[in-house]
């Protein structure tokens, strides 16, 4: 499934009870997934940490359909180079954040 369907299925699916949500309740329900998927990786339990991996994708889409972004644009980011050093493979220290 390419990106932009995906973002479109997640606000077909979701975007009415998203709205009625909220940006906050919705930011809060991405950072509750991220916690889920920790555990997970912790654990070291495969099928969870896919399980997880999905739940997180799907509310940071839902989220994204809230601010009204477009994923796909969004990620363009990282399409070719790292956006820091412009290098492929990025060539930064490690620990930089962008």
């Amino acid at each position: 499934m390419e990106i932009k369907e995906f973002q479109r299925k997640m606000h077909e699916i979701y975007g009415e009870r998203d709205k009625k949500r909220g940006i906050e309740k919705t930011y809060m329900w991405v950072i509750e997934e991220i916690g889920e998927l920790a555990r997970a990786i912790r654990k070291s339990n495969r099928g969870e940490i896919e399980n997880e991996f999905a739940d997180v994708v799907a509310w940071i889409f839902s989220l994204a359909n809230l601010l009204e972004i477009d994923i796909e644009d969004t990620l363009k980011k990282y399409a070719a180079v790292c956006p820091k050093c412009k290098k492929n493979p990025c060539g930064c220290e490690e620990g930089w954040k962008s």
